[in-house]
This record gives structure tokens, sequence and C-alpha cells, in this order.
């Protein structure tokens, strides 16, 4: 694919699922003061150089990004186009990533390893995927097409397409059948497991104490009633 026309995918994504750019200085604003275009930017020119097998450059560049937006992207990682950091302080993306196309991080997100393990040790995202604030995505695992993950939520296993994520570790709250016309950008608004947790421990109480009181209700009649 063009290197131009991804850039271009880049930064047209800021305008497409940032309200904030949607002023009349708006591109002015995603060039001069977006980090997370800023940090894509560079290490779209990184990326490149790394995979001309250039040594120590790449990982400058990635460290220089890093210093100045507080976003961390190896060289290696291969990031799709439509890419979009919202905010992206605390953003760390691993050397063997892979994503696809119009993915969506929010503040704090990791794509990381587990262990000393060489090879493929970090996330393959589909296409359309949007992680929540806070969340960690660990090992060699893949999330499907349409995958939303709730924030600050802990995925350790590969969720397929069109699912719903959330907790620590993940799991899958919500799983939809027609296919998503668009990218769903609310990572706020997700099922609460623990809540669902605690609605179904209340009514299991209600059913012991239903049980206990007829047991109650059994034995007080055999009292009342010996000869029975």
């Amino acid at each position: 694919m063009n290197p131009f026309y991804t850039i271009y995918r880049d930064f047209k994504a800021c305008f497409e699922r940032d309200p904030a750019a949607r002023t009349l200085l708006g591109f002015l604003e995603v060039i001069f003061l977006y980090s997370g275009f800023h940090a894509l930017l560079i290490h779209r020119f990184s990326h490149f150089l790394y995979c001309l097998k250039i040594p120590f450059i790449p990982r400058l560049m990635s460290q220089l990004a890093r210093f100045l937006t507080g976003i961390e992207i190896h060289p290696g990682a291969k990031i799709g186009p439509g890419f979009f950091i919202d905010h992206g302080m605390g953003v760390v993306i691993g050397e063997t990533t892979e994503t696809g196309e119009n993915v969506t991080l929010y503040q704090g997100v990791t794509l990381g390893g587990t262990g000393i393990q060489r090879g493929k040790r970090h996330p393959t995202l589909g296409n359309n995927v949007v992680i929540g604030a806070g969340a960690k995505v660990l090992g060699n695992i893949c999330l499907g097409n349409y995958v939303k993950v709730g924030a600050g939520s802990v995925v350790i296993h590969s969720v397929p397409d069109q699912c719903t994520v959330v907790g620590v570790p993940a799991e899958i709250v919500r799983k939809e059948g027609k296919k998503v016309s668009e990218i769903d950008l609310d990572h706020g608004d997700l099922p609460d497991p623990l809540k669902a947790l605690k609605n179904r421990v209340r009514s299991l109480q209600k059913e012991i104490e239903t049980v206990e009181e007829q047991v109650k209700t059994f034995h007080q009649g055999k009292k009342d009633h010996p000869s029975s």
C-alpha cells in the first residue's frame, strides 16, 4: 500500500473519530497538537527503515517519539491504515504486534507480550477494533474484526469477531450476530460482569432463604403434631 495514502488514512481517522478535531482549525490542530498522530507518523518512517534492516536508527526514532509524545511504538510493529490513538499517553505497542485497518486505541493501552520468548509474542488485531483506556492485550493472541475491549480490561485469550470483552481477565459479555455497519467508539457504556454476578448471588441468597423457611416450617409442624 502507498505509504502516503496510509498516512492520509491516519490523518483522516483523527477527524472521523475525535469530535474535538471537527472545528475550523481542526486541520492545524491535528498537524501540530495531536501526539497520537505525531507518534504514528514517526512510526511509519521508523518501520520503513526497520524493514530495510537499518540498525539503531529505527529504535532511536521510536524512543524520540516516546520522549515527545509519551507513546511507545516499536518500529517492528505492523500497523494498518486508519489507525487512531486518542490522547495516547502511556500507550505501548510491542515489536510483533499486527493490526488491521481502522483500529482505535485510547490512553494507557498496552499491546504487549508475556514472558521472554522470541518470535511472535504480541497480539494481532483485526479491522475496526476499539480498545478502551487502560486496557491490556497480552501475548500472541488474536482479536477479530469489530471487537471492543472495555476500559481497564486485561485480555489474555483470543476473541472472535464482533464481540465485546470486559474484566480481569477479560470475558466475552456481548456478541452480535449482525454485521456492524460502523465503528462504535463508545467504550465506556459496557456491561458490568461484576454487577451481574452480584445480582446472581442475591438471587441465590433469596432461594436459600426460601428453602430455609420451608424447612423451618416443616420442623415446626412436626413439633406441633408429633403423632403425624
